[in-house]
C-alpha cells in the first residue's frame, strides 16, 4: 500500500511544476470533459497523447503515475467485467447459461477501462506536480466569485487540500498497522475472498482511532497558530499568470475544440 502514489507532491522543477495551480486545475476539468467527449478510439487516442505530452513536461516518472492506480485498480477491473458480461448487442464469442460475451461488450469495455485509467493518471499527475499549499490557493481563487454569496470558500479549499495530503498519510498508517498485525500472527495473504475481508476488519478500529487522533492534533496546532479561517489572512504568494499558463490554456482550448470536432464527424465506438 506504500506504492500508492495518489495525493502524493513528487518535486521537481518542470515546466509543469512551475504552471499556475489555477491552470492546472482548469486544465484537469477541461481535461475530464474532452475524456468524457471522446466517443471512439480516435478522440481516446488524441486524450492520450496529449496526456504524455504533459506527463513528458512534468518530468515526473511513469513508474510514480502508474503507482496511483493501484488505489482504484479493483473499480477499474470491477467495472470492466460488469460491461464485458452485462453488456447487450453484437455477434456472440462466447456464452454459459445466461453469461455470455459479445465483440461490442469487448470493444465497450476496453474502451470504458482506458477512459477510467486516463481520469486516474490525470488526476494523479495534478496532485503529483501541485503541492497542497497552491493547490488550496488554487481552488480559492477559482471559487472567488462565490464568495458574494457568503459562501465559505476558504474553508472548503482547505478541507479539500487536507483531505487529499490525508491519503498517503492514512496509506502509510494502514501498512504500519499491518506489519504490527503480521508480527502478532495475523494472516492477510492467505484463504479466500471471505477470509481475507474478514482479516481486513481489525485494521479498521486502529486505523479510525489514528485518523482522529491526526485530525485532533491538526485541529490543535491550527489553533496554536491563531488560525481563523479567512479573515483578514494574507498570502506569502501570490499567484501570478506567466507565459507557461497562456501556453496551457492555448493547448486546453485546443483540445476541448478537437474533441468537440471529432465527437461530431466520427462514428462511436459501437
Amino acid at each position: 500500500m506504500r506504492d500508492v502514489s495518489f495525493g502524493q507532491y513528487y518535486p521537481a522543477n518542470s515546466f509543469v511544476h512551475k504552471c499556475d495551480p489555477r491552470t492546472k486545475l482548469l486544465f484537469l476539468i477541461v481535461y475530464i470533459v474532452a475524456v468524457f467527449l471522446a466517443k471512439n478510439f480516435y478522440a481516446l487516442g488524441a486524450c492520450a497523447l496529449v496526456f504524455l505530452a504533459v506527463a513528458a513536461f512534468s518530468s515526473v516518472p511513469i513508474k510514480s503515475l502508474l503507482k496511483s492506480v493501484k488505489a482504484v485498480l479493483f473499480l477499474l477491473l470491477f467495472t470492466a467485467v460488469l460491461n464485458l458480461f452485462f453488456y447487450n448487442g453484437g455477434d456472440v464469442l462466447w456464452q454459459w447459461k445466461f453469461i455470455k460475451i459479445t465483440d461490442k461488450a469487448v470493444y465497450f469495455t476496453i474502451f470504458l477501462a482506458a477512459r477510467l485509467f486516463l481520469l486516474v493518471l490525470s488526476s494523479a499527475l495534478l496532485t503529483l506536480t501541485t503541492t497542497p499549499i497552491a493547490l488550496t490557493d488554487g481552488i480559492e481563487s477559482l471559487l472567488l466569485p462565490l464568495k458574494w454569496m457568503r459562501f465559505p470558500v476558504h474553508e472548503l479549499a482547505l478541507i479539500m487540500s487536507i483531505a487529499l495530503r490525508f491519503i498517503p498519510i492514512l496509506t502509510d498508517e494502514t501498512g504500519r498497522i499491518m506489519n504490527a498485525q503480521k508480527a502478532r500472527g495475523a494472516d492477510f495473504e492467505s484463504g479466500g475472498l471471505f477470509k481475507r475481508v474478514k482479516a481486513i476488519i481489525p485494521i479498521l478500529i486502529p486505523l479510525l482511532i489514528s485518523a482522529f487522533r491526526r485530525a485532533d492534533e491538526l485541529g490543535d496546532a491550527m489553533d496554536a497558530r491563531c488560525y481563523s479561517g479567512s479573515k483578514v489572512r494574507t498570502k506569502y504568494k501570490k499567484l501570478k499568470y506567466g507565459w507557461r499558463d497562456l501556453l496551457g490554456l492555448l493547448v486546453l482550448g485546443a483540445l476541448l475544440a478537437g474533441m468537440i470536432m471529432l465527437r461530431l464527424h466520427t462514428p462511436a465506438v459501437i
